[in-house]
């Protein structure tokens, strides 16, 4: 392949991983799909290739429905039993985020809920809200009509706008609510802690990959417990880890963060969806296998200081 065929290529790589990530809700499983369109546009006829915009987007649209229709993933999916992989602030793959709509997109709450949506319509609205593309633009890369686009559309924001109740946070707010969360979690006292969570709050932790079923909590007391246990630090926790973790406050797919940190590697990422002034869902994630480019993301990072050097 020449230079100039690559190039063209590469222009389009991080809008084709923003929205394969979008659609598939995993860093790792975006990569694979842009590299195989790679591959399939080292194999095109270019002379047929009128706009390689759009051939690359409809190419990669249909591999990763290919992906969430498949039954090695529907099985991966089984329902309650997936998180979406995190992504550090400022990653490409986070991809446009100059519209509400498209901060939206990213953040944990869209994409599990995006992930309760037909491929199809899972689709229809990504490209519709995310990458804003009109809908006889979407019927030629999804292979249906203007109408049914429109149709799926409709349904898909009907579902989402039932469901949606997180609120924005610039970056200094969102650290302000890191600080309060961790020196709530690290007190002792659970009445600190429910204090930030919402009457109705929820968290779900993976296990840190030991668990082969997700760990899920309602209620702000029984949250409480939970997020005091796992915040005391003890002798058997930090033979676990290593050594003793920094814990950083950051941003997390458009959401504050509590990152904890050994040797330049994220050992764990706790984020927090806030509703209002207060927290209505803690996500947290410590399987290596989800935190994999968080970690290589964070390497490249300056860093502020540490809301505790040594945990």
């Amino acid at each position: 392949m020449d230079t100039a065929t690559v190039e063209r290529f590469e222009a389009n790589r991080d809008r084709l991983a923003s929205l394969a990530y979008r659609l598939l809700g995993s860093a790792a499983d975006a990569e694979d799909a842009v590299q195989d369109a790679f591959l399939r546009w080292q194999a095109a006829d270019q002379a047929h290739i009128e706009v390689p915009e759009a051939w690359l987007t409809k190419v990669v649209t249909n591999l990763s429905l290919d992906r969430l229709r498949s039954a090695k993933m529907r099985h991966e999916r089984a329902v309650g039993e997936w998180l979406p992989e995190p992504l550090l602030e400022g990653d490409p793959m986070l991809g446009p985020a100059d519209t509400v709509e498209q901060r939206e997109s990213v953040t944990l709450a869209m994409l599990t809920l995006l992930e309760r949506l037909p491929p199809i319509e899972r689709a229809v609205y990504v490209l519709r809200e995310a990458f804003s593309y009109s809908h006889a633009e979407i019927a030629e890369i999804l292979d249906i009509t203007e109408s049914a686009s429109q149709q799926h559309a409709h349904r898909a924001r009907r579902h989402v706008a039932t469901e949606r109740n997180v609120t924005e946070v610039n970056g200094a707010a969102a650290r302000r609510i890191v600080e309060a969360f961790v020196n709530a979690a690290s007190s002792g006292r659970t009445e600190r802690l429910v204090a930030l969570l919402t009457d109705d709050a929820t968290a779900v932790t993976d296990g840190a990959g030991l668990a082969t079923k997700l760990m899920r909590v309602s209620g702000p007391a029984r949250i409480a417990s939970v997020l005091r246990a796992g915040f005391r630090p003890t002798p058997a926790k930090r033979k676990l880890a290593g050594g003793s973790p920094a814990i950083h406050a950051s941003v997390v797919n458009g959401s504050p963060a509590v990152i904890a940190t050994l040797d330049d590697r994220v050992l764990g990422a706790v984020i927090l969806e806030v509703r209002g002034d207060k927290i209505a869902a803690v996500h947290g994630m410590a399987s290596p296998a989800r935190l994999g480019r968080l970690t290589e993301e964070w390497r490249r990072r300056e860093h502020d200081v540490p809301l505790i050097e040594s945990w």
